[in-house]
């Protein structure tokens, strides 16, 4: 066999053998290696499960992703509203502690049970955990 033959072979088996460790080598979406494991957002909603009229209520959302404290949500805002008037809620703004706590204050009027979210976004996600505070007897409007 000529040896420029030969060569050009040998060259050939070279570029398939470092194609293949580059394919083989290389983590594939889904295989687990080097794949980036998405994280939950996930929301530890405080609120106080009953209060009297013209008290002040803390409101406290602790913000993760994963096992990590979001520090920079985008948004944390309360909204709140009585049982049976969601149409006529309130949205409340939230002080950003620089620790993963975000809070607010608010006191209710009157009696009655008032629902409350806690909307929030981080890291391209939202969600919003529900809450149930009762106001002196807990009378509510539909009744």
């Amino acid at each position: 066999m000529n040896k420029g033959i030969l060569t050009i072979i040998m060259l050939v088996l070279i570029v398939f053998a470092i194609g293949f460790y580059i394919v083989k080598g290389t983590p594939q979406e889904g295989d687990g290696e080097g794949a980036e494991e998405l994280a939950a957002l996930e929301v530890d909603f405080e609120v106080p499960e009953t209060a009297e009229v013209g008290e002040t209520v803390p409101l406290k959302a602790t913000v993760y992703y994963g096992d990590s404290l979001v520090i920079d949500a985008e948004e944390v805002t309360f909204e709140i509203w009585e049982q049976g008037l969601e149409e006529e809620s309130i949205m409340l703004d939230t002080t950003n502690h620089q620790d993963g706590t975000y809070t607010a204050e608010t006191n209710f009027e009157k009696d009655g049970i008032y629902e409350m979210y806690a909307h929030t976004t981080a890291r391209d996600l939202h969600t919003m955990p529900k809450k149930t505070i009762t106001i002196g007897n807990g009378v509510t409007n539909e009744e």
